[in-house]
Formats: C-alpha cells, sequence, structure tokens
C-alpha cells in the first residue's frame, strides 16, 4: 500500500550521503534529529501500548535452534515490525531508501531488512557484543532509530559503540533520544547497551544480504 503523499520524509534527506560516507571512513555513523518527530511519537506511543498489554516477547540472544534466553546478558522486549500500521509502513519505507542508497554507493547487495520494536525497562541492559560474526551469516549493516521524547542526561540506557580495530576503544556513546539515528557495520563494531533508569523505547534493524550465502542458512528471525 503507497504511503500518503503529503506526509513528510521520515528521514533527513542531508543524512544519507554523511550516512555513506561515515560508514566508509570509521565503519559507524551517528545523526541526532534524522527521524522525524512525529513518527517517532507515533512509534512510541505503538510500542508503549504494545508494552502496557504484555504484547512483547523477551529477547534472546543466537538464532534458531541455538536461541536462549539470558537476561544476564540482554533484558529488552521485542516486537517485530509488519507494516500493520502507518508509522511502521513510513519507518520502513524510509530504511529501504537508505538500503537503495547504500547498494548504489558501496555495491553491498543488500536484499532485505529485518527491524523490530526494542523495549527496556528499568535496570535492563545488553552487554557488549557484535550483531554478526565473520562468514556466518547475512547481517551487513546494523541500524537504530531512538524513540524516546525528553530524554534526561541522568536517564542511562546509552548505546556505545567501541572501534572495529580496537574493541576495547570506545568510539562513540548513542543517547537514546527521540530522532536519533544511528547505523554501523554489523560485523566489526562492538557496541553494548547500558543500565537504562528509564522505560527505553528504540527500533534496532539489519540490512541483510542473501539467506543461504556461504552454503549456511540463516533464517530471517
Amino acid at each position: 500500500m503507497p504511503l500518503p503523499s503529503a506526509l513528510p520524509p521520515a528521514l533527513a534527506p542531508e543524512a544519507l550521503p554523511r550516512l555513506i560516507d561515515a560508514l566508509v571512513e570509521q565503519g559507524w555513523y551517528l545523526g541526532e534529529g534524522v527521524l522525524d518527530a512525529d513518527l517517532c511519537a507515533e512509534l512510541h506511543a505503538e510500542l508503549t501500548a504494545l508494552a502496557e498489554r504484555d504484547a512483547l516477547e523477551a529477547a534472546g540472544i543466537g538464532r534458531g535452534q541455538e536461541l536462549q534466553l539470558r537476561r544476564d546478558i540482554r533484558g529488552d522486549a521485542i516486537h517485530w515490525l509488519d507494516r500493520e500500521s502507518l508509522a511502521q509502513r513510513r519507518y520502513l519505507e524510509a530504511m529501504g531508501e537508505v538500503q537503495q542508497a547504500l547498494n548504489r554507493a558501496l555495491f553491498l547487495g543488500l536484499f532485505e531488512y529485518e527491524a523490530h520494536f526494542a523495549h527496556y525497562p528499568p535496570g535492563a541492559f545488553y552487554r557488549r557484543h557484535l550483531d554478526s560474526f565473520r562468514g556466518r551469516a547475512n547481517r551487513v549493516v546494523s541500524t537504530v532509530g531512538y524513540l524516546n521524547p525528553d530524554w534526561p542526561e541522568d536517564g542511562g540506557g546509552e548505546m556505545v559503540l567501541y572501534a572495529p580495530d580496537e574493541p576495547e576503544r570506545e568510539v562513540a556513546r548513542v543517547r537514546p533520544s527521540a530522532g536519533t539515528f544511528a547505523c554501523f557495520l554489523a560485523e566489526s563494531v562492538p557496541h553494548e547497551v547500558l543500565p537504562t533508569r528509564l522505560p527505553r523505547a528504540s527500533i534496532a534493524g539489519w540490512f541483510r544480504r542473501n539467506a543461504s550465502l556461504g552454503g549456511r542458512v540463516d533464517p530471517a528471525r
């Protein structure tokens, strides 16, 4: 279903060339005010309603038969985006534009994007990890869009990015404020989510290559 033409762009147009340049130069990108404010508010309301209805599922680590629930490693709850609302469709359409731009500029062969809401209750965190392992999976580029309005300086919940070649060196600390958008190479940039003091809302997503790459099947979810 096409989106109404009167809607404002979901993604700031000037963000795309900066995003591509940053991925090439350092492997990660961070931009504030990149996502449309009204869209962030709609998505935040949708995630909040899901949490209040207990319609989220506890997030695990690993995939397929190796999936484990480890609250000592990861404490968020998730809901996969499936275009069930106009806000979801707008966000996914914007990520489609990012995918096309990355493929045109960097020839990455990205063919699919998957994403889920992520809700971190107070005290929750996600220990340092990579979103993909070299030669094993097909997640190529990770994205995080933040939905939290008026996030205070002492709210916690920052995402910390570490240098690809020096995994102990912090290169960025991302405050989870509405409109902020982060993007990084999935198999190169270690990252973690620090404990949050307040309910924390975001959308985590991944651009993927062919699911049977290297003879190893990597299921979509």
